[in-house]
């Protein structure tokens, strides 16, 4: 059976996705070692050094083939279609950060690529194992049939940060839109199945911001059901994380999970109380007049390498298909085009 022993990770970006995501998950798999990184940052280099001793730090993410079992791509958006396609080439399965591709076509081509080489291909979609989602999930029984999802990811960031994200042009694939959205988008189609219309606005509202950083996104949903998402970085009063209207309840959440902040303290999965919400931060679930609190299930982003491991070990389906990425780029297109164009973007539904 391949990958009888330890399987050697090779992680290509070592920024805010690859030091305080995707390097922790995999240090705290079992079954897995991190063995590569890339970075040409000589600070960064250095900070993978100490946390991560026995890791090669190297400069090119050429040099991963021959070091590693399995490739992470964790490097800016506009270089996971390049990188997954070298890796997948070189016989590597790969593991790309959100968003797979700029589009669905090119996330449609790496899709048919790994299933001829017969290599996983998966999207790094931490966000299906929040605390928050999975409540939703656990609770769709006492909802009923859903009516209306509304989702946000809101911060307030008045002055930009820098960076390609908000200073990058189309190329980069910056913005909100494609980087909340990625979330936002697949959480949905997840909970309410395929989409029929997109309807969209996007604005780019600070100085000096090239990519929007703000925008909402109305989806229509085969089965009726209506999504409406939020993505911004100028809301100086966050609404909701989630309010989910079904036939028979209501469920309203406040706050975002916590295990990002978590991952970014230095905390690890299988600490104490690893994705456990405080009873403060719990949910209502009800109807006016009548809501009561209720627990919201332990974060478990873990999971997702905990389903590589799966994957390559037994030949379970990968965590996250990457089919469904080709699905919800086709989503965020649409967005794109209905923003531009103010029109409302009809679907093929499958």
């Amino acid at each position: 059976m391949p990958y009888e022993s330890e399987i050697r990770v090779g992680l290509a970006g070592y920024g805010t996705a690859g030091a305080f995501f995707h390097a922790p998950l995999i240090a705290a798999t079992p079954g897995l070692r991190l063995a590569a990184v890339v970075t040409r940052d000589p600070e960064r280099a250095g900070r993978v050094r100490h946390a991560y001793p026995g890791a090669e730090v190297v400069t090119s993410a050429e040099e991963l083939p021959g070091r590693c079992d399995v490739i992470v791509i964790a490097s800016p958006n506009r270089t996971h279609v390049p990188l997954a396609r070298a890796a997948l080439g070189a016989g590597l399965p790969v593991v790309v950060d959100k968003p797979l591709a700029g589009t669905a076509a090119e996330a449609r081509g790496l899709v048919r690529l790994a299933g001829e080489r017969g290599l996983m291909l998966t999207v790094f979609q931490n966000r299906r194992w929040d605390g928050d989602f999975l409540t939703i999930r656990r609770l769709l029984p006492e909802l009923g049939p859903i009516h209306r999802l509304e989702s946000r990811f809101e911060r307030w960031r008045p002055v930009p940060k820098g960076g390609w994200r908000e200073l990058g042009g189309v190329d980069e694939i910056g913005g909100v839109l494609y980087d909340l959205g990625s979330h936002l988008v697949d959480q949905a189609i997840q909970l309410l199945g395929p989409v029929s219309t997109v309807y969209a606005e996007t604005d780019v509202r600070r100085a000096g911001v090239l990519c929007d950083d703000d925008a909402f996104v109305a989806l229509t949903h085969a089965n009726g059901t209506r999504s409406h998402l939020w993505m911004s970085a100028v809301a100086g009063r966050l609404g909701p994380r989630f309010r989910v209207l079904g036939s028979r309840s209501a469920y309203v959440k406040w706050g975002l999970d916590q295990q990002e902040d978590r991952l970014r303290a230095g905390e690890r999965p299988g600490g104490e109380g690893w994705g456990v919400e405080a009873r403060e931060r719990w949910g209502e679930l009800g109807v006016e007049g009548d809501n009561r609190t209720v627990p919201t299930e332990p974060g478990a982003y873990q999971e997702f390498y905990a389903g590589v491991v799966a994957c390559l070990r037994d030949g379970a389906p990968p965590p996250v298909d990457p089919r469904d990425a080709v699905e919800s780029l086709t989503v965020l297109e649409a967005a794109r085009h209905s923003a531009a164009t103010r029109t409302t973007v009809a679907l093929e539904t499958r």
